[in-house]
């Protein structure tokens, strides 16, 4: 099976890769500028950066609810930080975020449930029937298993940065462990997941939606 660049950058886009600049900005302003000028100062220009964005998005008629969602969280963010001085405090609500998804991805698993097919089916708005079939599931099990394993490791790293309050490393860890790794995340899961669906031998998402009989051509693109 071969994947060529063009598809793979064309699945990101369509989900993540557009929102990547939004999402990296606040946080490299807020680690930057707290290192020169303090903790303050670096709040404020965080929340006018995700404003700024924001604005952008509403202005150029964009999806503005990812910049929407991105805006409260900084504003949450720098909250923890400003009421307990505390630069470091700023990254709370990503190592909530990394523990959230890593709890979620684990009940999943238990569950049989797996979250990568949930993630795929808000996105793409697939049956769920679909997924839940033995010749399908599998592959997104394995995925959302993969996922645990990255942002298990992920939440190690910043819970003993932000104990030893290691506040520059641990933005920098945030940073690079942010969207950079999920976007290589998400590649190498597009490509194993459309692997492993291929070897099941399953039904692409459309024949299952027409009741194509076997045999199937499988799922020849998206995950």
């Amino acid at each position: 099976m071969k994947i060529n660049k063009s598809e793979i950058k064309a699945e990101l886009s369509s989900i993540f890769l557009n929102k990547t600049f939004d999402a990296l900005l606040p946080p490299l302003i807020y680690t930057i500028i707290n290192s020169i000028f303090g903790l303050k100062t670096a709040l404020i220009l965080a929340v006018i950066t995700a404003f700024f964005n924001f604005t952008k998005r509403v202005l150029q008629k964009d999806n503005w609810k990812y910049s929407l969602a991105g805006l409260a969280g900084v504003i949450i963010a720098a909250l923890f930080a400003y009421l307990s001085n505390n630069a470091g405090n700023y990254f709370i609500p990503a190592l909530i975020s990394s523990a959230f998804l890593v709890l979620a991805a684990l009940i999943s698993i238990l569950l049989n449930k797996p979250l990568a097919a949930w993630a795929s089916h808000l996105s793409r708005g697939w049956p769920l029937d679909w997924f839940w079939r033995d010749d399908i599931k599998p592959a997104y099990r394995e995925v959302t298993i993969f996922w645990t394993l990255y942002f298990g490791l992920r939440l190690i790293i910043q819970l003993r940065l932000f104990f030893s309050n290691a506040v520059l490393n641990l933005a920098w860890v945030n940073l690079l462990l942010g969207w950079p790794a999920i976007i290589a995340i998400l590649i190498i899961s597009y490509i194993y997941g459309i692997w492993r669906l291929n070897k099941l031998g399953g039904p692409g998402v459309d024949e299952f939606k027409n009741n194509k009989k076997p045999p199937w051509d499988g799922q020849k693109r998206g995950f």
